[in-house]
C-alpha cells in the first residue's frame, strides 16, 4: 500500500544475510514514480558498509548496521510514506549522520516521512510540522521552524 516502516528493534531476520534481508524487500517493491528507483547498487553506493557486510547474518551485525539494513529495507520498496520509530536510538554518532542523510535524502525525493525521534535536535531540523507526545497526548502542534524559533517553549515542551 506504499507504507513503509522502520521499527525502533530493527526487526531484521537473524539468520538471513544482508544481502538476503534487503531482497525481502525487492519482492515487496510498489512501481516507483518520480525520482531515481532505489535499488540494491544504490543501496551499496549509498551505504558501503552494506556491501562489504552483504554475506554477513543479521544477527552477527552492529546496532548500527542493523538499523542501516532496516532502511535500506524500506528505500527498496519504494514507499509513498515511511514511518521511522526512533532511528537515531543507541547509535554512534556517524551513523546517526547517515540515517539522517537518508531520511533527508527521502524527503527531498517526495517520500512522505513520520519520524517518532527523542532527538529534538535532529528531528528538528528535518521535520516540516512536529507534534510533541506527553503521556500518550498531544501538547503542542507547530511548524518545526516555529517551535525551534520560540526557545521558551522549546525548552518548556522538550528540555532543552
Amino acid at each position: 500500500r506504499g507504507v513503509a516502516w522502520v521499527p525502533d528493534n530493527r526487526r531484521i531476520f537473524p539468520t538471513l544475510t544482508v544481502e538476503r534481508n534487503l531482497a525481502m524487500a525487492l519482492n515487496r517493491a510498489l512501481p516507483r514514480t518520480g525520482g531515481e528507483p532505489w535499488h540494491l547498487a544504490r543501496v551499496y553506493q549509498r551505504f558501503p558498509i552494506l556491501d562489504r557486510l552483504r554475506h554477513r547474518p543479521g544477527e552477527h551485525l552492529s546496532g548500527g548496521e542493523a538499523q542501516l539494513v532496516a532502511i535500506a529495507r524500506a528505500l527498496l520498496m519504494h514507499p509513498k510514506l515511511v514511518l521511522l520509530d526512533e532511528p537515531s536510538q543507541g547509535l554512534a554518532p556517524r551513523i546517526v549522520e547517515d540515517i539522517m542523510a537518508v531520511i533527508q535524502e527521502m524527503r527531498d525525493e517526495g517520500v512522505a516521512i513520520l519520524l517518532v525521534e527523542q532527538n529534538s535536535t535532529l528531528a528538528l531540523s528535518i521535520a516540516d510540522r512536529v507534534y510533541v507526545i506527553d503521556d500518550g497526548r498531544i501538547v503542542h502542534a507547530s511548524r518545526a521552524a516555529d517551535l525551534e524559533a520560540n526557545q521558551e517553549l522549546k525548552h518548556r515542551l522538550l528540555a532543552v
